[in-house]
Formats: C-alpha cells, sequence, structure tokens
C-alpha cells in the first residue's frame, strides 16, 4: 500500500474502532469490483483500503503503526539470525505476522454480508479467494552472506520457526518468497514475502557489482615492492604491490567483488601509505637526510 492508512479510510489518527470500521464498511461497498466491473482505478482503491483496513483492523498492528514500528505495509527491519536448518539459534520474530490473522476488535464484520448482493463471489473476489493473505518483512543480511549464500533462521510471532535460504549473488531489494508460509485462509495459506537488505559494510564499498576498499601498506612495502594480505568477503589473498607505489594507486583483484545482475565484480584496493604508530628514530633521520639532500615536491 506504501501510504497513510488513515487517510486512505478517511479517518483521523484519533478514530475509534467503531469509526474505522463504518468508514471501512462504506468505502468497500462503493468500491468492491463487482459493483464497478472494468474500472481499474476503483479495484485499485479497493485493494488499498482492504490493506488499511487489515492494519488498523488489528490493535497489535495499528498500535505499531502508530509507534513507527511498521510501515504502512505492515513491513518492519528484522535481522533474522545465522545458522542453517541445523542450527540452534536465539528467538527472534516478526511481530504481528502470522498468527491467528484476525483483526483485533473488528472479527465482528462479516464479509458476507458485506458484499451480499455483488455478483462473482462476493467477499472472496479482492481477498484472494481461499488463500490466506501474503505477509511481508524486511530482513538485513551482511554483504558476505548475499557473496557466498547461505542460510538464515527465522522466528515468526506465531513460534514457527522458518529457514530463508539467500541465494548466492543476491541484491539489495530482492525478495525471497516462502510458499504457504503467510496468514493462513481458507483453503490455503498465503506465502512469506522476505525483502532482502544489504548492510554496509565496515571495509567495502560496493558500486554495482564492484567493490572499493583502502588498503594500509607499508613504507618499504611501498617504495621496494612486495606481497601483502588483502581481506575479501571470502578470505585473505596475497596481493603484490609494485615497486615506487603511492597512496591513491588502485590495484583490482578481479572475480573478488560483489554481484549485479548475476555477474560477479572485481575488488578494488586503493593503496594507503602509513607510517609506523610509534615514532621511528631511524625513519626520521632517514627522513631528514633526504630532505636535505634529495628534496623534492609531490605532483611535478
Amino acid at each position: 500500500m506504501a501510504g497513510d492508512p488513515y487517510k486512505e479510510l478517511g479517518v483521523s489518527k484519533g478514530a475509534s474502532a467503531d469509526e474505522i470500521k463504518k468508514a471501512f464498511r462504506k468505502l468497500a461497498k462503493e468500491l468492491h469490483p463487482d459493483k464497478n466491473p472494468g474500472d481499474k482505478a476503483s479495484e485499485e482503491r479497493f485493494k488499498r483500503i482492504t490493506a488499511a483496513f487489515d492494519l488498523l483492523g488489528d490493535a497489535e498492528k495499528r498500535a505499531k503503526y502508530d509507534r513507527g514500528e511498521i510501515d504502512a505495509d505492515g513491513r518492519e527491519q528484522y535481522r533474522g539470525f545465522s545458522g542453517g536448518a541445523g542450527g540452534g539459534g536465539r528467538s527472534g520474530g516478526f511481530s504481528g505476522f502470522g498468527g491467528s490473522g484476525q483483526r483485533g476488535g473488528f472479527e465482528d464484520i462479516d464479509l458476507s454480508d458485506l458484499f451480499a448482493g455483488f455478483g462473482g463471489g462476493g467477499a472472496n473476489r479482492g481477498f484472494g479467494g481461499g488463500k490466506g493473505q501474503d505477509i511481508r518483512a524486511t530482513l538485513e543480511v551482511s554483504l558476505e552472506e548475499v557473496i557466498s549464500g547461505t542460510t538464515r533462521r527465522i522466528q515468526f510471532s506465531d513460534g514457527r520457526m522458518v529457514d530463508v535460504a539467500i541465494p548466492k549473488g543476491a541484491s539489495d531489494g530482492q525478495v525471497v518468497r516462502l510458499k504457504g508460509q503467510g496468514a493462513p485462509g481458507r483453503t490455503q495459506a498465503g506465502d512469506a514475502m522476505i525483502e532482502l537488505r544489504i548492510v554496509p559494510h565496515a571495509l567495502y564499498r560496493r558500486d554495482g557489482a564492484d567493490l572499493h576498499m583502502d588498503l594500509p601498506v607499508s613504507v618499504p612495502d611501498a617504495v621496494l615492492g612486495g606481497k601483502v594480505t588483502v581481506p575479501t568477503p571470502e578470505g585473505k589473498v596475497m596481493m603484490s604491490i609494485p615497486k615506487g607505489s603511492n597512496s591513491g594507486k588502485v590495484l583490482r583483484l578481479k572475480g573478488r567483488g560483489g554481484y549485479a545482475d548475476g555477474k560477479r565484480g572485481d575488488l578494488l584496493a586503493k593503496l594507503m601509505v602509513t607510517l609506523p604508530d610509534e615514532e621511528d628514530e631511524l625513519l626520521v633521520r632517514f627522513a631528514e637526510d633526504w630532505r636535505k639532500n634529495r628534496p623534492y615536491t609531490p605532483g611535478k
């Protein structure tokens, strides 16, 4: 829905449960698809008010929305837990999802009665027939997890433990569908739609499929060249530093980046020539002699 559910129903944020119910009944009768055949605008509006009522009609969901814990689609930020099907893990959940699927104090609305007189299946139309509603949530995953692929175990608010397979090469915003893990329905359960969000990394910066990083190197390695250890998302590798390398020089490790459109990118390491943490007397004397006898101006 991604809008303001109160505005969709035309009620204030302080509206009572009865006022919300009356507003929904009135709009639903006006906008039902059977009463407006072929009217796409009415059909879309009908879907929005239905979603708004599903949120505001549940006392727990409404309270969470009012506190800013979930959005208008009922989605909340959820970090999940590492571990595969055999792993243990702490408990966590999608509050407001799963469970009985009832609308708190609004269970007395008889949808069959509400849409009585409309053709083509009454309440089933617009409400997905006998299938339960899909539920949506956001799962934060690390860069390493989407590069290698893994399984995360999560727990719904009704206590069900579910394993979410994170595909190798998954992209930010990709949705993983868990069939039959949504709200229960008369004939079948809905699905759980888990949107993956890649959290910012402390070391790597994403640019499409490529990853960028700063790589500290010592003065001797920069002057003389040598091999240094480079951390990559899949483990440490050795990389050669060319003789006479300056800060800002970028070296490329092919095929060690992230993914975009199913293709693997590269890891680009920008060299940062770094002095020792503690002052070195020999290095100071060398620099003094160098400045006196071999002065030069960088950039010329």
